[in-house]
């Protein structure tokens, strides 16, 4: 791999990771443009590497809340925080479940299927729309609200369905706090991204190439740093009700492929 395409594909991995456009759909839509050759394709040990800088962003961003959250639970009394660790828990059982049981069924749905991902880019976009009209509460989030949100990070496992943007949206149209949901919605893929890393190399699928060492080390620093700014700058955005920029952006690019896939 280039370096050059290592840069390219850390930072768009950082930034998708945690705005609201659908790392997934827009590499579709690249492969589609450009041509499936046009886009390196990553290997499986690059994409390790990439998703584990993304989460060690997101640690870095929330380190306060995450040494908290491990306080708070050694007391082993049933607190605020070990709740919350409950409520993530509680949030990953829909998407191990699609994982683990519907992997391949999710893979068919990848490889060029552009008009699936304009269709999903829509409804990323109402999403985003709806939720950034959402009325300022303190709610946090409860039990129920945990798992129906995981129900939205399973579906944006499809391609063109922002996970942070799904994820996001549900809290916040479910009435809960704008900046408890962003931060909800943060930590609660950090498990998710450290289990599928766990379950690749116990695969034994992974294969390492020691003259790919360059690649790998731009490629993780370039993930961590967009991860970084990402992760902050949406928080941001969340709390000063901007996410209709985004659903803006997700509707024309989703009516853009839309009609790419119709006409041409």
């Amino acid at each position: 791999m280039e370096i050059i395409d290592a840069i390219i594909l850390g930072i768009i991995q950082g930034l998708t990771e945690f705005l609201p456009v659908s790392s997934s759909g827009h590499l579709e839509l690249g492969k589609a443009i450009l041509g499936d050759n046009s886009v390196p394709e990553e290997s499986l040990l690059f994409t390790v590497v990439l998703h584990f800088a993304t989460a060690l962003s997101t640690i870095v961003v929330f380190r306060k809340d995450i040494l908290d959250l491990i306080k708070g639970a050694l007391k082993f009394e049933w607190n605020d925080d070990l709740q919350f660790i409950s409520k993530i828990a509680i949030s990953m059982i829909p998407a191990v479940i699609v994982g683990l049981f519907f992997e391949e069924q999710l893979e068919a749905l990848f490889g060029g299927n552009i008009i699936l991902v304009g269709f999903m880019l829509l409804v990323t976009a109402a999403l985003l729309f709806f939720a950034d009209k959402a009325k300022d509460t303190d709610k946090k989030v409860s039990f129920k609200n945990a798992f129906v949100i995981g129900i939205s990070q399973a579906i944006a496992m499809l391609p063109g369905i922002s996970r942070s943007g799904a994820t996001i949206s549900t809290s916040v149209l479910l009435g809960n706090d704008k900046t408890k949901a962003a931060r909800f919605s943060f930590l609660m893929v950090v498990p998710l991204i450290f289990g599928k890393i766990a379950k690749d190399i116990l695969s034994g699928d992974l294969s390492y190439d020691s003259g790919n060492i360059t690649a790998l080390s731009i490629g993780f620093v370039a993930a961590f740093v967009a991860g970084l700014f990402a992760c902050t700058w949406m928080i941001s955005l969340v709390k000063k009700s901007k996410l209709t920029y985004f659903a803006i952006y997700c509707a024309i690019v989703g009516l853009i492929a839309i009609a790419f896939s119709l006409f041409y």
